[in-house]
């Protein structure tokens, strides 16, 4: 990583980073009414689960899956291969990983039992969410109050744009708690977040703020992906898969601020997936 007399330096050009930028963004509004779509049949589909037959739900699903497929979902699943990207990023601060299916932790004895089966995937992912806001306004904080040294404007417009993705996401997910008459989540209800604040309170620069962001990433992507062949409903599947691309998009923006060129993966793993177990609530 190069530097100057000012200190620590962007590895690639200001013009390449907001490219860069653009480009994601572009990427988030296109799924942005794919993505409301989705998570409007996951409300629809959970508020049938208490009340429909066996065979009506399956029919119900497979109608789901069908139209989603045609309005993008498909597609959004396939961008997964191509928004990955290879890299180690380190230990993730973030607590455990799951090791079973999301849908099969929602109902163990962990927290307080408020949201089950779906739900509890639901929560996680909110959670998440917020937990990636939260980080990235920390560090807009500390850059603004030079705790950060040289903060690039093209960087600092990065994270802007990444914490109102997230802030969209966590906003889809909390529509379909509500729907359920389930509280919304406004905090970050995760056993992990004490580990997540005090890294943040330990970065000192650029670099330390982007390795932060980036295990974050890596664990939002890969719980999304986990939840698409766990989660029982197919709305759940749908909102999943359009999520994850751009927080794999993030991601790979972060890899190169961090002066590593991306390798794209043929597929993302789940080895840093969070389990449900996370959640305090």
């Amino acid at each position: 990583m190069s530097s100057s007399k000012g200190g620590w330096e962007l590895p690639i050009s200001e013009g390449e980073m907001s490219r860069l930028t653009h480009e994601l963004d572009e990427a988030h509004r296109e799924t942005l009414p794919v993505m409301a779509a989705s998570a409007r049949d996951l409300s629809a589909e959970l508020k049938d689960l208490g009340t429909a037959g066996p065979g009506r739900i399956e029919a119900e699903r497979t109608r789901l899956a069908r139209r989603r497929f045609l309005t993008g979902a498909g597609a959004s699943a396939a961008m997964l291969a191509l928004a990955a990207c290879g890299g180690k990023s380190g230990t993730t601060p973030t607590g455990g990983s799951a090791s079973g299916s999301p849908s099969a932790s929602a109902s163990s004895s962990g927290g307080a039992g408020k949201y089950t089966g779906d739900l509890k995937v639901v929560a996680l992912a909110v959670a998440l969410e917020n937990q990636a806001v939260g980080a990235y306004q920390a560090a807009l904080k500390a850059a603004n109050a030079g705790k950060l040294g040289k903060v690039p404007p093209a960087v600092a417009t990065f994270i802007q744009t990444a914490m109102a993705q997230h802030k969209d996401h966590a906003d889809a997910w909390n529509g379909v708690l509500s729907s359920a008459g389930k509280p919304k989540i406004t905090d970050v209800p995760l056993s992990s977040q004490p580990a997540v604040t005090k890294a943040l309170g330990q970065v000192k620069d650029v670099t330390g703020v982007a390795k932060l962001a980036l295990q974050l990433e890596d664990q939002a992507t890969e719980t999304y992906v986990f939840a698409t062949s766990n989660v029982k409903s197919m709305g759940g599947v749908n909102t999943a898969a359009t999520i994850a691309p751009v927080e794999a998009m993030h991601a790979a923006i972060l890899h190169y601020v961090l002066g590593q060129y991306p390798v794209p993966d043929a597929f993302i793993g789940t080895k840093k997936a969070a389990s449900p177990s996370l959640l305090t609530v």
